[in-house]
């Protein structure tokens, strides 16, 4: 996913099966890359963020990500695949997502986040200059965000 092209809107996921669907695909590290949307990437990331809590979802999507993105035979470095900072804060978004009242089925509650402020893919630019957010260190580790902390009020302002 690049951080760099603009928002689309996704049709709704219409089944808890579909996600799951993809989120085993994910996992098995057999989803095709053409499937591997932002749609999908909040989708998976929601269901670890409900499904471990905050903390083992940053550690399983990590590591996650990179074997998929190995898996399909593409690399993960300074420029490429994973992006460390992106992750972290999609998985923080995704908990105060939760936290928030999110509704009970995993479909609504997935359709919610993608179509809301809180898995918008420019939120992240809420809190980073797009310079900072598309450095290579930014993408290797944690960065801190360059214009505000981060705050679940900001995104719904």
């Amino acid at each position: 996913m690049a951080m760099d092209t603009p928002a689309r809107s996704f049709p709704p996921f219409g089944s808890d099966a579909a996600i799951l669907a993809i989120v085993e695909a994910f996992r098995a590290r057999t989803l095709p890359f053409a499937d591997w949307s932002h749609q999908a990437h909040l989708a998976t990331g929601l269901w670890h963020v409900a499904t471990y809590g905050e903390t083992a979802a940053r550690v399983l999507l990590r590591e996650g990500i990179k074997a998929y993105n190995l898996a399909g035979g593409r690399v993960n470095d300074a420029m490429r695949g994973y992006h460390e900072t992106v992750t972290v804060y999609f998985v923080w978004s995704a908990a105060r997502f939760l936290k928030a009242g999110a509704p009970a089925d995993l479909a609504g509650r997935v359709n919610a986040y993608v179509a809301g402020p809180f898995g918008a893919k420019d939120g992240v630019f809420t809190f980073w200059t797009r310079e900072c957010l598309l450095s290579p260190q930014a993408r290797l580790a944690w960065v801190e965000p360059d214009i505000r902390p981060l705050d679940p009020a900001a995104l719904l302002a």
